[in-house]
Parts: structure tokens; sequence; C-alpha cells
């Protein structure tokens, strides 16, 4: 139970962030506050664990870690300029339906053909995601395009996380793929865009900056790749689309959104997409034993 915990509170961090992220790009490119961003949260996880520097100097560590960096990278980079050209809730519902694309992501690569329970549970997910995230505009813009594209690479980062790290090597793994990621924005963007403005950034942004970079960075990204080993991807994929139910949760706590039936209505759907995913197959198996049982 501490590995579901454990995405469920990265996901909280995360659902967080959707609103913070539109504001700061106001101030800041995509590719640096990309960058940044990860670049410090490699230093802090390499400074904070520099006794267990043995582990993620491993040249293996380091190649897995940089593979699913690169995907990444892609994958936020694109929904940061995504997400410049359209709304949060939106960008929520567009990136979420990497919950969909893991399952046949996972049977591409690691041979898991997906029950009919997973792509089910994706699907009543997703239904509910639209209804928290979706008010009424199903028209598609740049940005919708781009925050759609993005849950493929997302797609793709979870199933490599799946593939490639262990409890041993999940520490080594994330501090790798930090530093590729930072590397990555902050050459994207010294080459594309305008260096920052210091004398727009104010403390409100320099607040966000650390939020963004110690907890939905550095603690909540950890916090996923040391979990992931322990479930599928598809499971992993189905709790990571809370993300959008905490979000709208924020959302409603800081008045800026009204609990509603349809946000009543998505809350309940993405909740039981797991049950459908994960407890009613275990239910029925239980179910078929004791009948053969009973019959035995």
């Amino acid at each position: 139970m501490r590995y579901y915990a454990m995405i469920i509170t990265a996901t909280i961090i995360w659902g967080s962030t959707f609103v913070l992220v539109k504001d700061i790009t106001e101030v800041m490119g995509p590719a640096w506050l990309v960058g940044i961003r990860f670049a410090l949260a490699a230093v802090i996880l390499a400074l904070f664990f520099f006794k267990e520097r043995d582990i993620y100097l491993d040249k293996r560590n380091a190649l897995y870690g940089c593979v699913c960096g690169f995907v990444l990278f892609a994958g936020y980079y694109v929904q940061t300029v995504g997400i410049t050209d359209t709304t949060p809730g939106k960008n929520a519902f567009l990136t979420a339906t990497y919950c969909v694309i893991v399952p046949f992501s996972a049977w591409l690569l690691m041979r898991r053909r997906p029950t009919r329970f997973s792509i089910a549970g994706a699907a009543i997910a997703l239904t509910g995601i639209g209804l928290i995230s979706l008010n009424g505009d199903f028209t598609m813009r740049f940005g919708d395009a781009l925050s759609l594209g993005c849950a493929f690479f997302f797609a793709l980062h979870i199933t490599l996380i799946s593939m490639l790290t262990s409890e041993k090597n999940a520490l080594a793994i994330t501090i790798w793929q930090f530093a590729v990621v930072g590397a990555c924005g902050l050459t994207v963007a010294a080459l594309t865009e305008p260096v920052p403005d210091l004398a727009r950034f104010g403390f409100d942004d320099m607040l966000v900056m650390g939020y963004l970079t110690v907890f939905a960075t550095a603690l909540a990204l950890l916090m996923q790749n040391t979990a992931q080993p322990h479930m599928t991807p598809a499971t992993a994929s189905l709790i990571l689309t809370f993300e959008s139910v905490f979000g709208a949760s924020f959302s409603i706590l800081l008045g800026a959104e009204e609990l509603t039936l349809r946000l009543f209505g998505g809350f309940a759907l993405v909740f039981s997409s797991v049950l459908v995913a994960e407890v009613l197959p275990a239910w029925l198996d239980k179910r078929r034993r004791l009948a053969a049982k009973t019959v035995s």
C-alpha cells in the first residue's frame, strides 16, 4: 500500500501545479522553465544523496536514466509549450490521455497484453477527466494538439520506468533523467528563447520555482520512480490520472471553481476506474478460486 500512497502523493503535488505553470510562463519561456527546474532538481538530489554516489555513477544506471530523461524532456517541453496556447483544464485532460496509451505501449515494449479490465478502466478514467477538465469547449487549437502529443511521450516514459527501474536503481535513474532534462531544456532555451528578464521575476515567481523544483520535480518524480516497479504500467498510469482530480480540488478550495454535479461525476469516474482495473479482476479471480474449491 505504501507504493500506491507514494504515487497518489505525487499526483496531489502535480495537481496543484497547472495554474502555477501557466502563470510563470508569462515571465519565463517554456524551455527555460523546464531546464532550470530540472537542473536544480538534479543538483539537489545529487547533493542530498551524495553518500549514494556509487549507485548513480554506475554506467548502466546512467544509460537508463539518460534514455528516460530524453523522453521525459520531450513530454514536459511539449506540454509546457502547449499550455501557453490552451487552458489549464484542457491541457490537463489531453495530457491525461496517456492512461489510454500506456496499456498498448506496455504491450509493444514489454509484451504485456492489456486486459479488458485495464482498457475499460482507462476509458472510464478518460471520461471522468473530461468531465473534470472540459467545460463545453471542444475546439482544437495548436496548444491542444501539443498537449495531446505530450501524452504519447508521458506514456512512453511510464513504460520505460517500469522496464528499466528497480527499487535499487530508482534514485540513480531519477538523478540522471533530471540532469538530461535540465541540459536539454537549457540548450533549447539558449537557442530558441530570450533570456528571462529578471526585472519581471518577482518574489512570488521565486516561490513558484522553488515549489516546482523541490516538490513537483525532485520529490514527486522520485516517489513515482521508486513506487512504479511495484505495479504494472497500466495500474500506475490510472493512479497518475488522479492528478486531474486533485487539480480540480485545489481549484475548488482556492475559490476559483465551484463543486458541481459534473465535477463530482468526474471524480467518481476516475476513482471507479481503478476499482474496475484492479479490484474487480482480483474479486472475480477470488470467486473463481472459491467456486473451483467448492466443485472439487
